[in-house]
């Protein structure tokens, strides 16, 4: 099952909920996204397209792409 993480290439932060209240918000640390990681792309694109303004150039992060065959190339 993926795990999908959405990061600003803008800021390099992330989408994530809020802990008080579970709406999406930008952390900066990883540590902090835990509430932003979904297998749901619907999901995904529903917070790309509610959260995201496109110049934080929002990008979709396979969490269990990294560190394999299949990473993503340096760019």
């Amino acid at each position: 099952m993926p795990r999908f993480l959405i990061q600003s290439a803008a800021t390099g932060r992330f989408l994530a909920a809020d802990a008080d209240g579970g709406e999406p918000c930008w952390v900066s640390l990883i540590q902090q996204a835990g509430g932003g990681v979904t297998d749901d792309m619907e999901r995904v694109a529903q917070l790309l397209a509610d959260c995201c303004d496109p110049e934080d150039f929002p990008q979709v992060v396979d969490l269990d792409r990294l560190g394999t065959a299949s990473d993503y190339p340096n760019g």
